[in-house]
């Protein structure tokens, strides 16, 4: 059988602590995970990290591990009298035999048997942390939605693997960016009776096509014709609860920022944002001949010169 040294495939010492332990896992295992690593070698890497914290995490198997003694990684090695007593008198027996799968084995095996003194430790399980885009209209409006995510999840070797589980998420209303929103028992499953973690999905609201978002408040750019901004006009405006109208003052400029109150996001503490429409004045890149004629005729009339300011400081 050839030894692994799971310490050191975490870069720990054999006194680590739980935390110390659950820490470097965690560490090790975003590094190498296949869906971020770049490294070829990634998933054989992860996997090892996973058996090696599999082992580590729980105290009874730890214990058991750490009865094999030192020994060199990847040299070969016969595991001591009482291992044998379980399984036979003769050393070659674990010769084809994985580290891993021995360990499970025989604290199955003593698990059933009387006498040995060992001590069941129930462990909860890990508590999951997932980011999930919402749309600006659940924020707003709140209620239920389905999630679905893949999820690590382990087989009996300790090893894992990703499962996609859906789940029916209520979102209330005057959630905000970042907030974490906490499902029982749909973490990481328990070990020896353990309670299974927690899942927290963290809101994050998806980029909308009309509007940005700052806390509270929406933006929204407004598209305005030259003569609409010169003359006035009373124009549509879509919010979250539906089309609403503004007034458009006559000499309004670009850029100008026009107020409608308590049309932006709920808050938690009752409160709601406003909605910002940003003045855009658009120009028509194509024109008819009456067109033309009608800019030519006003171009010829109008004193307004926009650049008079430019000639003041030249001069």
């Amino acid at each position: 059988m050839k030894y692994k040294d799971y310490y050191e495939t975490l870069g720990l010492t054999r006194t680590a602590s739980a935390d110390d332990i659950k820490k470097a896992y965690r560490k090790l295992a975003h590094k190498y995970h296949p869906d971020v690593s770049k490294d070829p070698k990634a998933e054989e890497r992860f996997k090892e990290i996973a058996e090696a914290y599999a082992t580590l995490k729980s105290p009874e198997k730890r214990e058991e591990y750490d009865r094999l003694g030192r020994h060199p990684a990847g040299q070969n090695f016969t595991p001591p009298p009482e291992w044998q007593r379980q399984y036979g008198a003769g050393g070659s027996i674990f010769d084809d035999v994985d580290l891993s799968d021995l360990l499970n084995a025989f604290r199955s095996g003593a698990s059933r048997g009387a006498g040995r003194g060992h001590k069941h430790f129930a462990m909860q399980g890990e508590d999951y942390s997932v980011t999930v885009p919402v749309s600006l209209e659940k924020i707003y409006h709140g209620g239920e939605t389905d999630v679905t995510l893949e999820l690590p999840q382990y087989d009996a070797n300790g090893l894992p693997h990703r499962v996609a589980r859906t789940f029916r998420v209520n979102i209330p209303k005057g959630s905000s960016e970042g907030q974490r929103l906490r499902l029982a028992g749909k973490g990481g499953p328990g070990s020896d009776g353990g309670k299974p973690g927690d899942l927290y999905i963290v809101l994050t609201i998806a980029p909308h096509p009309y509007y940005r978002v700052s806390g509270n408040d929406l933006t929204i750019d407004l598209a305005l014709t030259p003569w609409e901004a010169v003359l006035g006009a009373t124009v549509e405006i879509p919010t979250l609860d539906g089309n609403v109208e503004l007034s458009v003052k006559p000499g309004t400029p670009a850029g100008q920022r026009l107020r409608l109150a308590k049309r932006g996001l709920h808050a938690a503490d009752k409160s709601i944002g406003n909605l910002y429409a940003i003045v855009q004045i658009v120009v028509p890149t194509k024109v008819e001949a009456r067109e033309r004629e009608l800019y030519e005729q006003l171009a010829a009339v109008s004193p307004f010169t926009p650049r008079a300011h430019l000639k003041k400081v030249a001069g």
